[in-house]
């Protein structure tokens, strides 16, 4: 095999993964230089010359001259009379200079030659590919379900690059078929053994931004800001907005008329509902921003500890918490504030007892609701003494149950 024919075995691999004819010849020539290492122990007497515009290459042994039957070495020697032969001028102590052509390393080199040369390019892609996916974490990637697993789901994009996409990277409500495309984000690139792994998300807060921009003309050319955005993935999103000029209404532009700019983005995300704010650098109209639409009475702001207390009517406790705690866990990653709830209640006012259901087992309830003692109040108005006469339960329970409702409703 001349090295013409050898270089033109790789060229599939050149073509398909669009490496370039300098990148392939810098290859060759460093496989060379391995395979002379592994054959002659070192490559400090060889000189390898790649010419990319030929396709071509060379390998040259640099041998030094001796008196005759004083050679120690064949390969890195030769005798003033075989040296004489080819050029008469030359003396003991000279160099020279003899190319090797590929085919008198032997077979078995060139199978050598040809595996260095295969790991060598694989390599070269792998490095490139890490590159280019390390460049693009936080980016939109759109891929093919290829495999789905128990814990990943790996897809395949246009070029055939590998993703994966972790089942805790997934949106609860997901539900993938071979074949389908998905987006996702680019979350980590990392190599597992030689070969890079691309890591992708559909949960994190980012692949909503970018969503966003994609969908909003005006967040993508820089007319609104995106200032945070904060998620329970497949539940409830959101996301604070600001506009450079005071005449654009910010939040209008990314929800759009019924909502039709931002149903996209919603679509995509399993129906996640997501709440649009404008963006305030006051940490009370933030916070209150945040929340949603309640109504607070009053807001205190310690901006050393992070720490708002929210005071609300008791009716609106509710929605001020969400279901499952949603709606202020998703206020206080978005103003940055741990927020906390004060009930506030007047005279009159009095709270049913299925409030406390958190903090006070359901059983235990349903035993004052029997003697129709349904409101906290109407617990609170009798002594300890009367209610043991009402109900089929313990002094201990009684009193531990009008402490949880003063601390919880009187205070």
């Amino acid at each position: 095999m001349d090295n013409i024919a050898l270089i033109e075995s790789f060229g599939d691999f050149k073509d398909e993964k669009g490496i370039s004819k300098i990148d392939l010849m810098a290859i060759i020539e460093d496989s060379l230089k391995t395979l002379l290492r592994k054959r002659y122990d070192s490559d400090d007497h060889f000189d390898v010359i790649v010419n990319p515009d030929k396709g071509d290459f060379q390998i040259f042994l640099n041998k030094t001259i001796v008196e005759d039957e004083m050679s120690e070495d064949d390969d890195l020697e030769i005798e003033i009379t075989e040296a004489k032969k080819i050029d008469p001028t030359f003396e003991v102590g000279e160099d020279f200079t003899m190319e090797i052509p590929v085919a008198q390393l032997g077979r078995r080199n060139i199978l050598t030659l040809k595996q260095i040369l295969a790991t060598k390019l694989q390599e070269h892609n792998n490095a490139m590919l890490y590159d280019q996916f390390r460049d693009r974490i936080g980016e939109i990637v759109i891929g093919e379900i290829h495999h789905i697993r128990h814990k990943h789901v790996i897809l395949l994009d246009d070029e055939g690059n590998e993703f994966i996409l972790p089942k805790e990277n997934q949106i609860p409500s997901d539900f993938f078929k071979k074949g389908e495309n998905i987006r996702a984000i680019v979350e980590t690139v990392d190599f597992k053994g030689s070969k890079p792994q691309i890591i992708i998300s559909r949960t994190a807060p980012k692949f909503l931004e970018k969503l966003l921009e994609l969908e909003i003309p005006e967040i993508q050319d820089g007319t609104i800001m995106l200032k945070k955005a904060v998620r329970i993935p497949g539940e409830k999103a959101k996301i604070a907005v600001d506009a450079y000029d005071d005449r654009i209404d910010p939040v209008g532009a990314c929800v759009g008329v019924k909502g039709s700019r931002i149903h996209g983005v919603v679509r995509e995300l399993r129906n996640e509902n997501i709440d649009v704010i404008q963006w305030s650098k006051n940490p009370e109209i933030m916070v209150k921003r945040a929340l949603g639409n309640v109504t607070i009475n009053k807001i205190d702001i310690n901006e050393e500890a992070n720490y708002a207390l929210v005071y609300t009517p008791i009716e609106e406790i509710s929605k001020v918490i969400g279901k499952q705690g949603q709606n202020i866990r998703l206020a206080s990653w978005l103003s940055g504030y741990e927020i906390d709830v004060y009930r506030e209640a007047s005279e009159d006012d009095d709270v049913d007892l299925r409030e406390f259901n958190d903090d006070i087992e359901q059983w235990i309830l349903d035993e004052f609701k029997k003697v129709g003692l349904t409101t906290a109040k109407s617990v609170l108005d009798k002594d300890t003494a009367s209610l043991l006469n009402m109900v089929d339960l313990e002094e201990e329970t009684i009193e531990d149950v009008k402490r949880i409702l003063k601390e919880e409703f009187e205070d």
